[in-house]
């Protein structure tokens, strides 16, 4: 059923988006970010409730849910918003998708996560093909500006939040052109995927921590921990 569900959202964009590069991001980010939100749902749920209380969890879902806003912003910046027509599908699926997450929240973390992780790893994917295929007419054009304060110029707790496979501040990209701008875009799903293979860890409710949880040296990296390595076989492995 997971792997329907990305399936038909993957074929839907990249039928519809084939020629419209910005419209085909701007979609695939408005639906990304949603099931961060689910996440945040069921756990304030369960905290409310008195069932769950983990601080962590919290802070890192949202850091991703901020990470994937600035991403729309870029798009938004960049046009891909412009119609009506494709505010709508990307709005309507996304509200789909947000109560088809949290039900899936609810009955199984673990494959809630797992449909994050392929969505991710096909987010990855588009965006290292679009940067193969278009590298020298990126580097010709600037970083939009919401770009430049988000990777560079603001602040960057949350940037460092929610990569949580490196130790905080040690990952300061360079955003000089729109070329670095997707290339940025593009690793940060690489780190999405990451977490979302973390929270699937059999001991991922005992050990996940935020990057600003632990103290922290250049030696040391935080929990839970997902190698590179390990993110390169899955993203090998994946069919989109």
């Amino acid at each position: 059923m997971i792997r329907f569900l990305v399936s038909v959202l993957v074929f839907a964009i990249d039928t519809l988006y084939r020629d419209r590069p910005y419209q085909r991001f701007y979609v695939l980010e408005t639906v990304a970010r949603v099931p961060y939100f689910s996440f945040l749902s069921v756990l304030h749920l369960y905290e409310t409730l008195g069932w769950w209380r983990k601080a962590d969890w919290l802070k890192v879902h949202f850091a991703e849910s901020w990470n994937e806003m600035h991403h729309l912003l870029i798009m938004e910046s960049l046009g891909g918003n412009q119609h009506w027509s494709d505010r709508f599908l990307a709005q309507t699926t996304a509200l789909f998708y947000y109560w088809v997450v949290v039900a899936l929240y609810i009955v199984s973390p673990r494959t809630a996560y797992n449909f994050m992780e392929m969505v991710e790893e096909h987010a990855h994917h588009t965006y290292d093909a679009f940067l193969r295929e278009h590298e020298a007419e990126l580097k010709t054009k600037p970083a939009p500006q919401v770009a430049i304060n988000y990777y560079r110029d603001g602040d960057l707790y949350l940037f460092d939040e929610f990569q949580t496979g490196v130790v905080p501040e040690s990952r300061r990209p360079a955003v000089d052109n729109l070329y670095d701008v997707f290339v940025n875009i593009r690793d940060d799903e690489g780190e999405h995927v990451k977490t979302m293979m973390a929270c699937q860890k059999a001991d991922a409710q005992k050990t996940f921590k935020s990057p600003h949880s632990l103290p922290y040296s250049e030696q040391q990296v935080v929990l839970p921990l997902v190698t590179d390595a390990e993110l390169e076989r899955e993203l090998a492995d994946s069919p989109f």
